[in-house]
C-alpha cells in the first residue's frame, strides 16, 4: 500500500511540477473560464431575473468546459512525447497512474473553481463564498475528474481525441453536472439544507462508484 500511494504521489507531483514550470494548461483553463464568464455576464446584463436563474448553470458549464481543456492536454501531451508509454512500462500498478493523473487534474480544476468564485461574485452580484457551495464544488469536480481522466486515457490512442473526449465525457458526466447545478441553485437561493442535501449525497455516491470502476478498468482501458 505504501508503494502504491508513493507512486500516486510521484505521478501527481510530476504533473503538477511540470505544469508549474510551463503553465500552459492552467493558463488556457483560466483564460477560457474568465472569457466565458465575461461573455455570459454581458449577455445576461439587462435581465436580472435571467441572471439569477442562470448563474448556477453558467458556473458549472464554464467549469466543465475549462476542465475538458485540461483533461485533453494532461495525457495527450505525454502520449505525443512518448512518456505515457514509459509510465505504462514502469514497475507499478497501472491504477496508480490513473489516480496520480486524476489528482493532478483535480488540483487544476480546483484552482479554476477557486478563481471563478470571486469572479462570479463580482460579475453576477451573487455571494458565492459559502461553505456549502465550496463543498458541492469539490464533490462535483472530483466526480468530473474521475470519469474524465478515465475517458481521456481511453481516447488518447485515437486520432481525433480532442473531438472524442467531449462526445464520450458529457453524457457520462451528466449526472454530476445536473446534481451540482441543482445543489448550487438551492444553496444560492438560501434554501434550508433538507431541501438540497440529497444532491451532495448523490455526488458522493457517484464519486465513489466511478473511482471504483476506474480502479478496476484502467488497466484494460490503456491497452492498445
Amino acid at each position: 500500500m505504501r508503494a502504491f500511494l508513493g507512486a500516486i504521489g510521484a505521478i501527481a507531483g510530476k504533473d503538477l511540477r511540470a505544469e508549474l514550470r510551463a503553465k500552459e494548461t492552467i493558463s488556457a483553463m483560466l483564460l477560457f473560464a474568465v472569457l466565458a464568464t465575461l461573455i455570459f455576464s454581458f449577455a445576461l446584463e439587462l435581465d436580472r431575473a435571467a441572471r439569477e436563474t442562470a448563474v448556477s448553470g453558467v458556473l458549472w458549464v464554464t467549469l466543465v468546459f475549462a476542465g475538458m481543456l485540461g483533461l485533453n492536454r494532461s495525457i495527450g501531451q505525454e502520449k505525443d512525447r512518448g512518456s505515457f508509454d514509459g509510465l505504462l512500462l514502469a514497475p507499478i500498478e497501472r491504477s496508480a497512474i490513473y489516480f496520480g493523473k486524476m489528482l493532478a487534474n483535480l488540483a487544476l480544476m480546483l484552482i479554476v473553481g477557486l478563481v471563478m468564485i470571486p469572479l462570479f461574485t463580482v460579475l453576477f452580484s451573487f455571494v458565492l463564498f459559502k461553505p456549502a457551495l465550496v463543498g458541492v464544488m469539490i464533490l462535483g469536480i472530483i466526480g468530473f475528474a474521475a470519469v474524465g481522466t478515465l475517458l481521456a486515457s481511453m481516447t488518447v490512442h485515437t486520432r481525433a481525441r480532442e473531438m472524442m473526449l467531449p462526445i464520450l465525457l458529457l453524457p457520462v458526466a451528466l449526472p454530476v453536472v445536473m446534481a451540482s447545478v441543482r445543489a448550487t441553485t438551492d444553496i444560492l437561493a438560501d434554501q434550508p439544507p433538507d431541501m438540497w442535501i440529497m444532491w451532495p449525497q448523490m455526488l458522493l455516491a457517484y464519486d465513489v462508484i466511478f473511482l471504483a470502476i476506474a480502479y478496476m478498468l484502467f488497466d484494460y482501458v490503456v491497452e492498445e
